[in-house]
């Protein structure tokens, strides 16, 4: 091969983590349920826990269940680093892992890392809002929980419907005080928007739906387009745009360098990535941040600071 072809950019991993009943597996059918095109490689440590919808399944071979639209799901039991290596990454756009109540995101993290062909986007952990201060003040779990919401990119506070909101708000900003570098939402039965668990395929040119489209609720979530005229040190305008305090959740898109090269610009929660973008695209972000928190003007005077 000539050495001076561009290299197959790695397929991106979404982790999935949070303590037993938190609401990952439900998360995990709404990814699927609207999954849209995008083929996803679901793996999760055990079917049994995995009511997936009959209608998606097409069929199943031993630890490989052949769902429609191109996605897989795969138990890996306690060998996931076997099971990524069994993966086809050209047949898929992402991976999602589903870790064990008891695990830890960040082990998983740190594993990937030894792996080629793969990347971490984020790690999404989710808490059960009623009942997360109990389990974090419990001697036997304190440490677990602890870790798993240190690993975080995004904290996603679920059930928060049976909370009030003077609970929810002690909640969110007991979370926010506790892990200052992640960024945290809160959701009812799961419903993340899939813009945030998921990141657009940057190894093919992407088509205009990937980059612009959003699945957000409006009333909570802002959406904006920053253009981006001139050039850029790419990795300084991600560490801007991932800090904790401006309220973006995700960003997605293209920058031109310092060096007049096209980089794509990938951010979930307080992770981002730079990676060569593919030709023809054209330069922008789209943003996506809370309504409450997110000021399209401060994050365009972040921008004229670089």
């Amino acid at each position: 091969m000539d050495s001076s072809e561009p290299q197959p950019l790695p397929c991106p991993v979404t982790i999935v983590g949070g303590y037993l009943g938190s609401g990952k597996t439900t998360l995990i059918n709404h990814l699927l349920a609207k999954a849209d095109g995008s083929r996803l490689a679901i793996l999760v440590n055990d079917f049994g826990d995995l009511a997936i919808d009959a209608q998606l399944i097409e069929g199943q071979e031993g630890d490989v269940i052949n769902l429609s639209g191109g996605c897989v799901c795969c138990s890996y039991g306690n060998d996931l680093t076997s099971a990524l290596m069994q993966l086809n990454v050209n047949d898929i756009d992402q991976v999602v892992i589903e870790s064990s109540g008891v695990a830890l995101p960040g082990a998983i993290s740190s594993s990937l890392s030894l792996l080629g062909g793969y990347v971490v986007s984020s790690v999404v952990v989710l808490v059960d809002a009623s009942t997360i201060q109990q389990h974090a003040g419990d001697k036997y779990l304190a440490d677990t929980i602890e870790r798993q919401l240190a690993s975080a990119d995004l904290i996603a506070m679920n059930k928060c419907d049976l909370i009030n909101d003077e609970k929810k708000r002690e909640i969110h900003d007991w979370l926010r005080r506790q892990y200052t570098a992640c960024k945290v939402i809160e959701v009812q039965e799961s419903e993340i928007p899939k813009v945030l668990v998921l990141v657009a395929s940057t190894r093919t040119k992407p088509d205009n739906r990937s980059i612009q489209g959003t699945d957000h609720d409006a009333s909570i979530y802002r959406a904006f387009t920053l253009s981006l005229p001139e050039k850029y040190d790419v990795s300084v305008v991600a560490e801007k745009l991932a800090y904790t305090g401006n309220g973006l959740l995700r960003v997605k898109g293209f920058v031109e360098d310092l060096n007049g090269v096209m980089q794509t610009l990938q951010m979930v929660g307080s992770r981002w990535s730079v990676q060569p973008a593919p030709q023809g695209v054209s330069s922008g972000l789209i943003c996506i941040g809370l309504s409450k928190l997110c000021d399209e003007d401060q994050v365009k005077k972040l921008l004229e600071k670089n």
